[in-house]
């Protein structure tokens, strides 16, 4: 019996019967997570739904692959008109998140 682990809803891929998006998976996949790590990373999700979310993504690649960067796209298009929309609000944040990058990347002084 075969068992279906992506399910489509809401205009997106997810594993099924879970709030764990394809999407989330696929990414860690790329990254070069194994399964087990990307169990690790989702408590909600199965070794066995791991697998069969690689599975399925690997058996619909072009597809998958094509709505991923429609996705990457839509998101680069929503921010771009955030950061026209508020200006302000966009370069607070701007310098916030530079400001937290420096500060890690500081070392810590030692010896004192």
């Amino acid at each position: 019996m075969e068992q279906a682990y992506v399910e489509q809803r809401n205009g997106g891929y997810w594993g099924r019967g879970t709030r764990v998006s394809l999407d989330s998976i696929v990414y860690r996949f790329l990254e070069g997570l194994s399964p087990e790590g990307i169990a690790d990373c989702f408590p909600g999700l199965t070794l066995e739904q791991v697998y069969g979310s690689i599975a399925f993504y690997l058996g619909h690649r072009t597809e998958i692959d094509a709505y991923l960067q429609a996705a990457d796209a839509e998101y680069e298009a929503f921010r771009q008109r955030v950061r026209t929309e508020y200006p302000r609000l966009s370069r607070k944040l701007d310098e916030m998140l530079q400001s937290s990058q420096s500060s890690a990347h500081e070392a810590p002084v030692s010896g004192r």
